[in-house]
């Protein structure tokens, strides 16, 4: 740094305050999730959510915070290059010993996209590709805490990693509960091996909240043997804590960490070493994912791309329009070669579509704002983003041009698209119902039941529940996947059809009631989901219900009153109530 430094004090200046911004937002950033731990053992689950819907803000206001500073200290739109260049070098200076470097450089990016021409998202100005490693930050407290069984026991070693996390609550019975995680440990491995001299447990040291329960996530270290776990720490109806179950499969993890589902509340000093850690866990799931998880959702987008323009480097097959039934008011495209689909608002919208740009807009960063309950896919939004012109067919690009032409240009080698949102690409409901067995096929309508049922507990009316708008996962589960339509349940007013004032009136092609923008008729339901055979026994086997009013307004009530549902990322099947008798009594109401 002695070649920069005292060249250009306004370019050291400009430094120092975005470095003062990112610092503010890490600060409030890591308070929020801090008192994660307070709202847990005050069983304070509305204030958890709350949490997570505020903090998906934070960025975005530190971010236009600096942007503003920027403007009126330094007159940012007047600065040369060279100056920016300088910008970008003394910054890199402050970043040697931060905790967290990777943050900060996407950070410097979310400012300076704001303020410079695309022209300069390039190295020379920004962090097109990270400066500082991650590896090896010193983190205190320190980003992981190990145990050695071998020095006070097995049951004594688990028994101390709970008390560690020091929650201001007592347990239930904590002996049975580490007699159940002993249990269940032993049942998955087969039997207990030999402890090897290297054999530990490492754990992280800030538990991972979210809904009504802390997760206690760590590995068991023996020779060359490494088992990965987390403990779900719940209330009890009395408000003690038990240890619901043990998650062991490597899968049932990353189930747990799926986008799918609300980010996780954790106070991370060095979030890079989490990540680390977690890859070590769950070696498949992309650092992007993670980061994303963890509630750094601007991070997980910086390294999302970054794979991506990898891949494009790495592959030869061209953008194409996404199969399956074309959408009203979303033109949705995909690379066969990688698994997510990217969707551009059109500019004109179906006939029956009553809504603009903004309220679609608005509709997606809610589904970021509440509990995804493992039944909404999370979405990347991406402003400016540019990709190789050669890779897109030729039938894409007529596409664009005819039904999306504001929101995208051509500008040398590269479409830049303005507004984009990037979803992990799943086979839509509709065609998997098409090819699939009748076993399959029952399996798959009561999930979509479930699905609906989960949302609206969670306070989400889908809007549009045609079968089209559903995806299917790898692991068959089933997840909501277009949200322009989405709308609060305590917003909608669900009715029972009238009956007619006459008979005649039935049969005629307009309905004899009317509708207000928010009516709902659940008895409408089954026209437009249920025409095939196949679909409306399984359908009317396990979710009649949900063509009567009765279930919507039921559900409505039970949001009103303040209640905050259970949503289980694990099976019922492998919680210790099941397994194993003297299981704890059903966690808390409020």
């Amino acid at each position: 740094m002695d070649a920069v430094s005292g060249e250009n004090p306004v370019a050291q200046a400009i430094a120092q305050a975005l470095i003062e911004g990112f610092n503010k937002h890490y600060r409030i950033f890591r308070d929020t999730s801090r008192r994660a731990k307070e709202s847990f053992e005050a069983a304070d689950w509305q204030g958890q959510l709350d949490a997570v819907r505020d903090r998906v803000q934070f960025y975005d206001d530190r971010v236009d915070e600096a942007v503003h500073r920027l403007h009126q200290e330094f007159d940012a739109d007047s600065l040369d290059d060279a100056t920016w260049q300088q910008v970008k070098l003394h910054y890199i200076g402050m970043l040697i010993r931060h905790k967290q470097p990777e943050l900060a450089e996407t950070f410097f990016n979310s400012v300076c996209c704001k303020i410079l021409h695309r022209t300069y998202y390039n190295n020379d100005y920004i962090f097109a590709r990270p400066a500082i490693a991650t590896e090896y930050i010193e983190s205190f407290p320190p980003v992981y805490s190990s145990y050695y069984p071998q020095d006070e026991g097995l049951r004594a070693t688990v028994r101390r990693i709970v008390e560690d996390f020091d929650w201001q609550r007592p347990f239930e019975d904590l002996e049975r509960d580490i007699d159940h995680v002993l249990r269940a440990t032993e049942q998955y491995l087969g039997s207990w091996p030999a402890m090897e001299v290297n054999c530990q447990v490492q754990v992280l040291f800030s538990a991972f909240y979210r809904n009504k329960t802390a997760y206690i996530i760590g590995k068991g270290v023996n020779g060359y043997q490494e088992t990965p776990f987390a403990l779900a720490v719940r209330h009890n109806a009395a408000g003690r804590l038990y240890i619901d179950t043990i998650i062991l499969d490597p899968w049932r993890i990353s189930v747990l960490f799926s986008l799918s589902r609300a980010y996780f509340l954790v106070d991370m000093e060095v979030p890079s070493g989490y990540v680390h850690f977690l890859r070590s866990i769950m070696p498949h799931k992309p650092r992007s994912e993670l980061y994303t998880m963890l509630g750094l959702g601007k991070q997980g987008k910086t390294m999302f791309f970054r794979d991506l323009v990898a891949h494009l480097r790495h592959s030869n097959d061209r953008f194409i329009v996404a199969p399956g039934i074309r959408g009203m008011v979303m033109l949705v495209f995909t690379l066969p070669s990688y698994p997510y689909v990217f969707k551009i608002i059109k500019d004109v919208f179906g006939s029956t579509k009553n809504m603009d740009r903004a309220t679609v807009k608005r509709k997606y960063q809610i589904v970021k704002q509440v509990d995804r309950v493992g039944r909404m896919a999370d979405t990347l939004e991406y402003s400016n983003a540019a990709l190789p012109l050669s890779r897109f067919h030729p039938e894409l690009l007529e596409e664009l041009a005819q039904l999306a032409p504001s929101s995208f240009e051509i500008d040398g080698d590269s479409v830049v698209i303005k507004h984009l949102y990037i979803e992990r690409r799943m086979t839509p409901l509709n065609i998997y119902l098409e090819k699939s067995s009748d076993e399959e096929v029952e399996h798959a309508v009561r999930e979509y039941g479930n699905a609906i049922r989960e949302l609206a507990i969670a306070n989400i009316f889908p809007g549009d529940m045609l079968w089209k708008n559903f995806g299917v996962t790898r692991y068959g589960r089933i997840v909501f996947y277009d949200y322009d339509e989405i709308e609060f349940m305590t917003d909608m007013n669900f009715r029972k059809i009238p009956p007619a004032p006459y008979p005649e009136m039935e049969l005629a092609g307009e309905p004899w009631y009317s509708a207000a923008p928010m009516d709902v008729f659940p008895e409408e339901f089954a026209t437009f989901l249920l025409g095939s055979p196949r679909v409306r026994k399984a359908f009317l086997k396990y979710h009649r219900d949900l063509l009567e009013p009765g279930f919507w307004q039921r559900a409505q009530e039970t949001i009103r009153s303040g209640y905050v549902e259970d949503f289980f990322p694990y099976p019922e099947e492998i919680r210790f109530r099941n397994l194993f008798p003297a299981a704890p009594a059903e966690g808390a109401a409020a």
